[in-house]
């Protein structure tokens, strides 16, 4: 029979020692990575050790997931979160730091330590994944292959380890299903069916701007030379920018992707999951999130005008667009929608971001008219850049590398394009927010503790006030781990969805003339 816990501290009690189980189940984690580690050092193994060593791997996480999870009370325990090392930043959480960045680092620029070979064989672990790489498209394995098959064996596991823990969460369950689906079959098993039909590689879980090379020369020149199948997938491809995420994003808020679909929220959510308490909450970080995945978001819109620019400028004659029309149509588009937020939505906007926003504008309106102007073709120069500097520095190295140092969202908070766009749209014309019930709230603090946006969402919670954050993934998490049932994710009416206004006690503002201008406002709408 199980035990119950009534320890409700925000620490928890100082975590016990493994047991027999979770000893095994570490075991054989260990030796499925060593079997991997031996492959890169070119050890002569049986080409079905693959299959071993990554079954090992799921086996040890599934055997300490059941272990750890099940036979105990549903519901979230702290488990002694920051009594662990790993989890408070102790030295393994270094380590593991350390090591994730190394192989982030080998991964993107030096393949060939691990065995690829473009020109001939495969060694190493690439060589050592030739085989499953040949049975599911036919060609020899590359690194992203094999960092594809891994990413999608931590999703799956981490996953179903997921699910174990917030088992007593309908919501969690299902979005957990969601990003483990989304990534096997969209991210994974799409894509190299593409490859073995000898078409372009394209993964529609990825969607611009987080999919910078979407417009990419190259890509353009495979997606017109596919044909009509090329032509359906840049299709897909500009529709889910200007037609599917903004439709989604009324709806359900930016979680419908950023927590139900995205492959780098899925690894966050999953495997990043016991880092989630590691973000940073202060508002100066605020501040500083906010203008750095802003100032990424007007970089990877700058580079992409560059990229298309110049593919046109190479094509002159070949398209109906000419590169003229295209800079001066960017143009009216950016003053459009600028003037539209600052006219229409400048009361949902803070003074900083304002400021920001008449800044951002400026910049691209001068850089449309340096390009109209002089004709300087930087496009490829500044899509490498991009690539490098964010595309693999931030998303990977960092993003994923720093898990156990700054939390599981690093990327999502600070440098991810999508999350920008997505989460202007969330702000300022979504219907999504997380409700609150003050006077249900006993300020344990759980719900900012596993916040992995940074959000003090206990502050919120205390005065009664909704969540609109255009940060806010909604995970959900918050309301899982809330003992009193204080918060809920709504998709609701626009009217009165921002009240910041909202307060628990009558200390700041009469309550009797708010309640009252809250039923008349009730009564017009």
């Amino acid at each position: 029979m199980s035990t119950v816990h009534h320890n409700m501290s925000l620490t928890g009690e100082p975590p016990k020692h493994l047991s027999t189980v979770q000893k095994i189940a570490t075991g054989l984690g260990w030796t499925g990575l060593f079997i991997l580690t031996l492959s890169i050092f070119n050890v002569d193994l049986p080409f079905y050790f693959v299959w071993i060593a990554l079954g090992l791997i799921v086996t040890g996480v599934v055997l300490y997931a059941n272990d750890q999870y099940l036979g105990k009370p549903a519901g979230i325990k702290n488990d002694g979160v920051w009594f662990k090392n790993l989890t408070s930043r102790g030295s393994l959480a270094w380590g593991a730091g350390l090591l994730l960045t190394w192989f982030y680092i080998i991964l993107y620029w030096y393949p060939e330590y691990l065995g690829f070979n473009p020109e001939g064989e495969n060694t190493g672990v690439i060589g050592f994944f030739d085989p499953l790489s040949r049975l599911i498209n036919g060609h020899a394995a590359s690194q992203w292959f094999v960092y594809g098959v891994l990413y999608t064996i931590a999703i799956l596991t981490f996953g179903y380890k997921f699910i174990l823990k917030y088992r007593h969460n309908k919501y969690e369950i299902l979005r957990t299903i969601s990003v483990m689906f989304f990534q096997l079959g969209f991210a994974f098993i799409i894509p190299e069916i593409l490859i073995r039909l000898n078409q372009p590689y394209f993964n529609p879980n990825v969607i611009w701007p987080l999919n910078y090379d979407l417009f990419a020369g190259y890509n353009l020149d495979k997606f017109f030379s596919a044909g009509n199948v090329g032509l359906i997938m840049l299709g897909f491809g500009v529709a889910s920018i200007f037609v599917i995420t903004p439709i989604l994003t009324y709806f359900y808020g930016k979680r419908w992707y950023c927590s139900w679909v995205c492959g780098c929220g899925g690894m966050a959510e999953t495997a990043g999951d016991p880092f989630r308490h590691l973000s940073d909450k202060s508002r100066s970080n605020w501040i500083f999130e906010r203008w750095l995945i802003h100032t990424v978001l007007v970089f990877v819109v700058i580079m992409t005008i560059a990229v298309v620019y110049t593919f046109l400028n190479e094509n002159q004659g070949r398209f109906w667009l000419s590169k003229d029309t295209f800079l001066i149509s960017c143009g009216i588009f950016f003053t459009v929608l600028f003037s539209g937020i600052m006219l229409f939505k400048r009361k949902e906007l803070a003074k900083d971001a304002k400021y920001g926003a008449v800044g951002f504008f400026v910049i691209l309106l001068l850089i449309i008219a340096l390009y109209y102007s002089t004709g300087i073709s930087y496009g490829h120069k500044l899509r490498e850049w991009y690539g490098f500097l964010i595309g693999a520095a931030f998303s990977g190295v960092i993003g994923v590398g720093f898990y156990p140092i700054f939390g599981n969202r690093v990327w999502c908070r600070y440098g991810c394009p999508m999350a920008a766009i997505l989460g202007m749209q969330q702000r300022l014309f979504s219907k999504f927010r997380i409700t609150t019930n003050g006077g249900q709230c006993i300020s344990c603090g759980n719900c900012s503790t596993y916040c992995e946006m940074g959000i003090d969402v206990r502050a919120y919670a205390q005065k009664g006030e909704n969540i609109v954050r255009s940060s806010c993934v909604g995970c959900g998490i918050c309301a899982a781990v809330c003992p009193r049932g204080v918060l809920k994710l709504e998709n609701g009416s626009k009217e009165g969805r921002i009240n910041g206004d909202a307060v628990l006690l009558g200390n700041d503002v009469d309550l009797l003339d708010l309640i009252k201008q809250q039923k008349h406002d009730a009564r017009k709408n």
